[in-house]
Formats: C-alpha cells, sequence, structure tokens
C-alpha cells in the first residue's frame, strides 16, 4: 500500500468539492478485471486511468474497463503527433502513483485528461485511488467536473 499516494488523492477529492469515497480491500485491484471483481460490478464502471507519453508530455485517458483505447484515433482528434504508452518510470514521474493504481486525481501537476464519453452509461463508477489496493467512487459528472478532463470517444 502506498498511504501518501492515497492521501493525495483523498485531499484532493475533498479540495474538488467531492466525496472522500476511497474504499481499501486487502487483495490487489490492479486491473479492471480485478477491481470488477472485488466490487461486484461490471468492468465497463470502472475507470482506468491511463497514462500516455506524447512527446514528452503526459495525457491521462480516463477510459472504461472494457474499452481498448484506439490511439490513432485519438491523436486524429487531437491533431497531435504520435501517442504512446508510458513507461513506469514516467508514470511515477508525472502521477505520483504506480502503474495500476493511478487514480484520476491527487498528482503534483494538472494533466491534460481526456474522459471516455462510454462511462456515462453508468451510474456509478470507480476509479484507482494511488496504489493497488484503493479505489473511489464517483458519478461521471462528478468525474467530468473534478478532472476538468475533454470528454471524447476513446474507441
Amino acid at each position: 500500500m502506498d498511504p501518501d499516494a492515497v492521501a493525495n488523492v483523498r485531499r484532493a477529492l475533498l479540495a474538488a468539492g467531492a466525496a472522500d469515497t476511497v474504499a481499501v480491500f486487502e487483495t490487489q485491484v490492479p486491473t479492471a478485471a480485478a477491481a470488477a471483481a472485488a466490487l461486484g460490478c461490471d468492468v465497463a464502471a470502472i475507470t482506468n486511468s491511463l497514462v500516455f507519453d506524447v512527446d514528452g508530455a503526459p495525457l491521462l485517458i480516463l477510459a472504461s474497463g472494457a474499452a481498448k483505447v484506439d490511439l490513432r484515433h485519438v491523436a486524429a482528434r487531437l491533431g497531435s503527433g504520435k501517442i504512446r504508452r508510458a513507461e513506469p518510470d514516467f508514470v511515477l514521474h508525472h502521477t505520483g502513483q504506480r502503474v495500476g493504481g493511478v487514480a484520476p486525481v491527487g498528482h503534483p501537476q494538472k494533466i491534460r485528461t481526456l474522459l471516455d464519453e462510454s462511462l456515462k452509461d453508468h451510474e456509478l463508477l470507480w476509479a484507482g485511488a494511488g496504489d493497488h489496493h484503493s479505489m473511489f467512487s464517483i458519478t461521471y459528472q462528478e468525474l467530468h467536473r473534478i478532472t476538468n478532463a475533454e470528454a471524447m470517444p476513446v474507441r
């Protein structure tokens, strides 16, 4: 467990006026499938926080656990060059969180964020809360508000 990363997520939620709904699990939930199994929800309601490298700048894509992000589609919509999955050290540097536990909030600096529009089909979403043992619940509208993300289809 990484109590500092989880504390940063809790602080970010509260600072944004959102509820602290962080849940901590005894077992690890580093994947959408593991999280959905632990929570008893549809894998599509899990919000994966995926970090990409766009010419050295981070891009955070909040995607449904059931989605495979189409990077060429995203790059074309953004009008940017090559987008590639970030290396673990890059993710840790820009988010303060390790791959598999990255949250949509609680990072040292604001990261450009995209929000998968398909997530709005779910009444309640679950997202990583900073480590492999923690998740928080939130609505699509609230997640959109607190992340100031650009909503778009990502697949």
